[in-house]
């Protein structure tokens, strides 16, 4: 799989500056921002949370992983836990799992975004495939998604 058609009509239709970023395959943030020679603060990457019967997505940076415990805090979940690749696969088929951009709104479900993410000006982002990531602007990214922003990073 390549980059989202999905994401790239919706930044298109926007009127979204975007890059798309070829790199070596990763399956990490933290690889992917060593891939594109970037800070690993300014690439976001995509967490499905689940409670058993909604789906929800959480971003934070590479270096960062999503504390369970203050994500159901601030989003009202009760017992929260990491979706299965399956579902993955069920919720976003033109994606690689592992690799779904943190636009969780074309996808259906609500995005929460960590407060760490707010101080880039630009962030980067797998967007469907393991190769190929996207960089736009922070303020794009917020103003597109619509993510509730929080403290659950740790």
């Amino acid at each position: 799989m390549s980059v989202s058609v999905k994401l790239v009509q919706f930044l298109k239709e926007k009127g979204v500056d975007y890059e798309v970023i070829p790199h070596d395959v990763t399956y990490t943030a933290q690889e992917t921002a060593a891939s594109v020679h970037t800070p690993g603060k300014e690439v976001a990457k995509s967490v499905i949370i689940t409670d058993g019967t909604e789906y929800v997505m959480a971003v934070v940076d590479a270096p960062h992983q999503v504390d369970l415990k203050k994500f159901a805090a601030l989003s009202g979940m009760k017992k929260t836990s990491l979706a299965s690749e399956d579902r993955l696969r069920e919720i976003f088929p033109d994606c690689e799992p592992g690799a779904m951009p943190p636009f969780g709104n074309l996808y259906g479900i609500k995005v929460f975004v960590d407060k760490t993410l707010e101080e880039d000006e630009s962030i980067i982002f797998n967007a469907g495939s393991h190769f190929e990531a996207i960089r736009l602007k922070y303020e794009d990214f917020k103003r597109l998604a619509q993510p509730q922003v929080g403290d659950f990073a740790k």
